[in-house]
């Protein structure tokens, strides 16, 4: 079905590289599933030469396409978008900007011009999230909230009702994530259970943190409980964090992370920092516990009870399955269809 209009994702598709596979990628496979016709760009590794590529895309297929979105990230991939929406603008070509990112409100406070400026120029502006929604409404009124999306059907729901102290670590190796956090925590708890396990993964972002984070395994005599698993295909996510029962997400910066909604899904009990966008989707005892950043103590307690409260990891993991039901693509998609549809019509 090729009766839809054309759009063209601009957008880190690097899923081949990283590990992590990116909402534009989803969404760029949804849309075609659905009858549009679909550009996207970019899947170079190289910052420099991604914004090179996402630029000649924007320019040699511009008799091709009826709307774009571009994902707004913050640094230089922000400076980046600047100017391939200024292509954009030249050519007459409506684009919706879609926010990516916990940082960018500290970043739009920093740059307030820039992003007012940038904002305006859109057709639209979406927040996959009521936090990013409320943290930049000030530099435009209008944001529309899509959520980031999940494939419900790809996560089998495990009610956890009698939990072990087997815990997961699923993000980025950089500094943001805090990855040394989760090792003292295992410390912590290792006295008290001496067959807890710990299984981390995810891709090594170089700046030195998953180096670390194993030189800190060997200094705090964890090693025997930890298990790095490195980078876990997107598919097999599901399948690897049901072998677990909680989840522990120590970031210091977040939005609506993709890795904590699986592990709602999947029904383990969720441990998390209430930084970032964290408390606008976990609530504090319902279907998670919230504990402040950079404190593993605070953590390791928090474990404990989920391990010793009768009745609270059962109810943690059911209503975390009905909170993530709502990011299902069946909700999700119809919201970007009716967005793109909306920008081409009235450009």
């Amino acid at each position: 079905m090729k009766n839809k209009p054309s759009v063209l994702i601009v957008g880190n598709f690097l899923s081949k590289y990283t590990g992590s596979r990116f909402v534009c990628e989803d969404l760029a496979e949804r849309l075609l599933n659905a009858g549009w016709e679909v550009f996207t760009t970019s899947n170079k590794p190289d910052h420099t030469k991604r914004l090179f590529d996402m630029l000649k895309t924007v320019w040699t297929r511009r008799n091709q396409y009826n709307v774009a979105t571009l994902d707004i990230f913050t640094g230089k991939s922000f400076y980046g978008a600047e100017v391939v929406a200024f292509v954009l603008r030249k050519l007459g070509k409506p684009y919706i900007l879609t926010l990516r990112g916990g940082n960018l409100p500290n970043f739009a406070k920093k740059n307030p011009g820039r992003v007012f400026r940038l904002f305006k120029s859109a057709a639209a502006v979406t927040a996959p999230s009521r936090y990013l929604l409320e943290k930049m409404k000030c530099y435009r009124s209008d944001l529309v909230l899509i959520p980031n999306p999940l494939d419900i059907s790809r996560y089998s729901f495990k009610i956890r009702s009698e939990p072990h102290p087997t815990l997961m670590w699923l993000r980025a190796y950089n500094k943001y994530y805090n990855a040394p956090m989760a090792l003292f925590v295992a410390e912590s708890l290792l006295v008290q259970y001496p067959r807890i396990r710990l299984m981390m993964a995810g891709p090594d972002k170089g700046d030195g943190s998953f180096q670390k984070t194993k030189l800190l395994a060997e200094k705090l005599r964890v090693s025997n409980s930890v298990e790095f698993a490195g980078i876990i295909p997107k598919a097999e996510v599901p399948t690897w964090l049901q072998k677990g029962d909680i989840f522990i997400n120590t970031t210091n910066v977040d939005n609506t992370p993709i890795s904590v909604m699986e592990a709602m899904a999947c029904g383990l009990c969720v441990v998390s920092t209430n930084v970032g966008g964290i408390p606008y989707l976990l609530e504090d005892g319902q279907n998670a516990l919230l504990i402040p950043p950079d404190d593993p103590e605070e953590m390791a307690l928090a474990v404990r009870r989920i391990l010793t409260e009768p009745g609270l990891s059962a109810r943690l993991t059911e209503n975390a399955r009905r909170q993530v039901e709502q990011f299902d693509w069946s909700v999700v998609l119809p919201k970007w269809e009716g967005l793109l549809e909306d920008v081409i019509q009235n450009s």
